[in-house]
């Protein structure tokens, strides 16, 4: 769905879907407009650039005639960590910059080069395999490296997940920014648990913790409309020791009075936690011990339940996939599309991404050795 269309010196850029944005030179977007309609030339031009609309990286569209797996990647796809829960990673990017985003996203990464948007229809069929191999109570979680509701499929992308026949709870990460009174009465029919990252309930805060304008009250507001509505809201803060402590005891008021919790945890206090390709704010990081310990206190303090463990969410062991790569294997393949970061590239073996650190270019062929393969997500470096 071309939403609006516009010129450059040098392209003619369609944007679709409010997302995709489409590139294609001028002189050569000419030559085939007296031939072709606008949908064919988007869908078949070379040269052209796709982009992701809100932080104009390059996007590459992971559909199944691209021939790209989705296990064995973390920004992308479907992650098995062996449970019964099933991580469904539609897309990648970010509308905030958060000060402690553990993947520096958004639109001032400076590590982050290339986005990826996967078909819906590839990802509910890719997800039903997974889903019959790991039996009924399946939970779909649809989180990632970014903002799922970026994603401009999500309406076919939850009616798919909710007729599989294997899902009992389907649940979401979000920040909230997108969501309206609209869309909740429409993911009523399909959703069962909002996570909202909300980390403070105050603007001057909120502008610094999310690196950007951020729209408070309307979060504030989408909140209160989704406890109200079918689906459970858990509000999932991120502890900033020195930035946020008094927000804590706000945000727990907060959720209890609005109503949170229905049938989960009204709450998910999360610890800071500084990553290698993360943000880090200038912040004292609390040991695991004391984050633990300030828990009991506003446990104590508000009878309710904040330290968690899966069971608190139904999420139990089950069967892994099984992985058909294992550490120190060596393979020479194809790269099949640019990595996520700067010196990493992607290559398909056994039916599985491979992220190779290498700084060959794509079409090029690599031999590697994997490095790591925590959680059925592979790593190779280049040999």
């Amino acid at each position: 769905m071309i939403l609006r269309e516009f010129e450059t010196k040098n392209e003619k850029v369609f944007l679709i879907r409010n997302l995709i944005e489409v590139r294609i030179p001028k002189s050569y977007y000419l030559k085939l407009a007296k031939r072709y309609s606008k949908e064919y030339i988007i869908s078949f031009a070379e040269p052209k650039r796709v982009l992701h609309h809100v932080t104009k990286r390059n996007l590459v569209y992971v559909t199944k005639e691209s021939g790209i797996p989705l296990l064995g990647h973390a920004a992308f796809g479907l992650i098995d960590r062996g449970t019964n829960l099933i991580q469904v990673r539609p897309i990648t990017g970010c509308n905030l910059n958060c000060i402690f985003c553990s993947v520096d996203e958004g639109r001032k990464s400076r590590t982050r080069v290339t986005d990826y948007i996967v078909e819906p229809e590839y990802l509910i069929e890719e997800f039903r395999k997974i889903a019959e191999f790991k039996g009924d109570g399946v939970e779909a979680h649809i989180d990632g490296q970014g903002e799922p509701l970026l994603y401009p499929y999500m309406e076919e992308l939850l009616e798919g997940l909710r007729k599989t026949k294997e899902v009992r709870v389907i649940s979401m990460q979000t920040n909230g920014i997108l969501l309206n009174e609209e869309k909740i009465e429409v993911f009523e029919k399909y959703m069962d648990r909002i996570n909202l990252s909300l980390s403070t309930l105050d603007e001057r805060k909120a502008e610094m913790i999310y690196g950007c304008k951020y729209p408070l009250k309307r979060v504030i507001e989408v909140a209160k409309m989704i406890a109200e509505s079918k689906i459970d809201l858990l509000i999932a803060p991120v502890w900033l020791p020195g930035v946020n402590d008094e927000d804590m005891e706000k945000l727990i008021e907060f959720a209890l009075e609005i109503g949170a919790g229905k049938r989960w945890p009204p709450l998910g206090i999360q610890k800071y936690i500084p990553y290698k390709f993360g943000r880090k704010p200038k912040v004292d990081v609390m040991s695991f011990k004391e984050f633990y310990e300030k828990l009991r206190k506003l446990e104590e303090e508000y009878g309710i339940k904040l330290i968690l463990k899966p069971e608190d969410f139904g999420i139990e062991k089950r069967p892994r996939i099984p992985h058909p790569i294992k550490k120190g294997d060596v393979f020479k393949a194809k790269i099949v599309a640019d990595g996520r970061v700067k010196g990493e590239k992607i290559v398909v073996v056994k039916n599985r991404v491979v992220t190779v650190l290498t700084d060959k270019k794509v079409g090029d062929f690599v031999k590697f050795q994997i490095v790591r393969d925590h959680d059925g997500i592979f790593l190779g470096r280049e040999i």
